[in-house]
């Protein structure tokens, strides 16, 4: 596979920039490790990429080091750089920040929240619904982060959508597991529906209760450990 770069002054409509080299080396890693065809604990050699993708060393390293910002490569001793994987401790950490975010997002969102963004939740909660019944794991995934997205984009707080993007960028290849915690994801769609009542009702305080109690894992990973 090889990336060819492009300097974005041969556009064909205005507004429209093609991404550098720099740029492309950056999306392409940053996609593999979220689709996990790199695997956590998996070594990034730069020479091995660089041959892969038929480019210089430079776009490489540098793409690494903003990979390594984000929380998906670290940089461990005597074996460079490899993919990021989370310790128990670390996914706990991560969803205790990822409900506070987004118990917040929810407090500020329900006041402003539009007919659109309200239409844009329902149809993606019917979309769960569906999946769930068809036990299509990965779709309801999707959707169902689509969802939480969509209520942090609703917020109007630039600021805490990034620090949520950047968040579900480290974990988002972790999501699943919370499926083995939950044991289902049959109660899902019931949730979801209660979360969404709470903002038609135009109330903040129930939605984020609701939505905290939703995203609970934290407790379930201790008292799993305290089971065993």
């Amino acid at each position: 596979m090889s990336i060819s770069e492009t300097d974005g002054r041969n556009t064909k409509s205005i507004g429209v920039r093609h991404k550098t080299l720099r740029e492309q080396v950056f999306d392409h890693l940053r996609e593999e490790i979220l689709a996990s065809r790199l695997k956590p604990g998996q070594e990034l050699n730069e020479l091995a990429l660089s041959g892969e993708l038929e480019v210089s060393r430079g776009p490489i390293r540098e793409a690494l080091s903003r990979l390594e910002s984000e929380g998906l490569v670290k940089v461990a001793p005597r074996r460079g750089a490899i993919v990021a994987e989370l310790s128990d401790e670390e996914f706990v950490e991560a969803y205790q920040v990822r409900e506070a975010l987004e118990t917040l997002a929810i407090r500020l969102a329900v006041p402003r929240i539009e007919g659109d963004e309200l239409d844009r939740l329902r149809a993606l909660h019917e979309e769960m619904t569906e999946f769930v019944a068809k036990d299509q794991i990965q779709e309801f995934f999707d959707a169902n982060a689509a969802f939480h997205q969509q209520i942090v984009d609703a917020s109007g707080n630039a600021k805490l959508g990034e620090h949520y993007r950047l968040l579900m960028a480290q974990m988002g290849r972790y999501l699943p597991r919370s499926l083995t915690l939950r044991g289902t994801i049959g109660s899902s769609p019931t949730e979801h529906a209660a979360i969404l009542a709470a903002i038609e009702a135009r109330d903040p305080e129930e939605a984020s209760r609701l939505l905290g109690n939703h995203i609970e894992i934290p407790q379930r990973i201790e008292a799993e450990e305290s089971e065993e």
